[in-house]
């Protein structure tokens, strides 16, 4: 009786502190938003809402951090237990990052409203199509971590490859730019730094996705081939 009550205690701590990191990635997600829309208008307001966030971001994460520091000195799990509360922890360390990629939009696009208006010549829009697939494959690694959905986490994976093709497509018109116009450079350089900043958001998505299944299966996917991974979920 006492170690079901115990095993009860653990199983709402666990879903608490997974309670937080979703949270978390509501208002981090929410800062992407925000963030896209400044750059697909140009506005200050919604770029210096992306920043006033930061604050509340970093101080989630150290939260939730010490909250799965003290259940891991208390509890003491093992196997699975201790692989989603270590993946958990490192999920909320990527969303920090996520929202610091966020505030580097938000900064850039204030930077850009400040200058003259060549970069409004250059190709902006198509970040917006890579800022979407972004977006949405973290929401979607949010989706899949609640559940430990391995499936999702897969095609994750996948789908990060069509934005580092997104941003490849853009480097290469940009550079076509400043070789037709070195007076774009400049600006052309300013838009450069967004589109990394976008595909890092990606890469994050992708982290999450590896932590789903090291959760489930036990295997650390990181830097490893598709078909590895492929292999590793049958």
């Amino acid at each position: 009786m006492p170690d079901k009550h115990l095993s009860t205690q653990f199983d709402s701590e666990l879903n608490a502190v997974s309670s937080r990191v979703m949270e978390l990635g509501g208002l981090v997600e929410s800062q992407i938003r925000q963030a896209v829309y400044a750059l697909s208008q140009y506005s200050a307001e919604p770029a210096n809402r992306v920043i006033a966030i930061e604050e509340s971001v970093n101080a989630m994460e150290i939260e939730i951090d010490r909250e799965i520091s003290s259940i891991i000195a208390r509890r003491q799990p093992t196997a699975r237990d201790l692989r989603l509360l270590i993946a958990m922890s490192k999920t909320t360390a990527n969303l920090e990052r996520v929202g610091d990629e966020a505030r580097k939009i938000a900064r850039m696009v204030l930077s850009i409203i400040e200058k003259s208006g060549t970069v409004r010549a250059l190709p902006s829009s198509e970040l917006k199509v890579a800022a979407d697939l972004a977006t949405g494959l973290l929401r979607k690694a949010l989706d899949a971590l609640a559940r430990l959905d391995t499936g999702t986490a897969l095609a994750i994976l996948k789908e990060d490859d069509l934005i580092d093709k997104e941003f490849d497509g853009f480097v290469r018109k940009l550079i076509t730019y400043m070789m037709e116009d070195p007076r774009t450079i400049s600006a052309s350089l300013d838009l450069l730094f967004l589109a990394k900043a976008i595909e890092r958001i990606g890469d994050h998505a992708k982290n999450i996705g590896e932590f789903i299944i090291y959760v489930v299966k036990g295997a650390d996917v990181r830097h490893t081939s598709i078909e590895h991974i492929e292999s590793a979920l049958r």
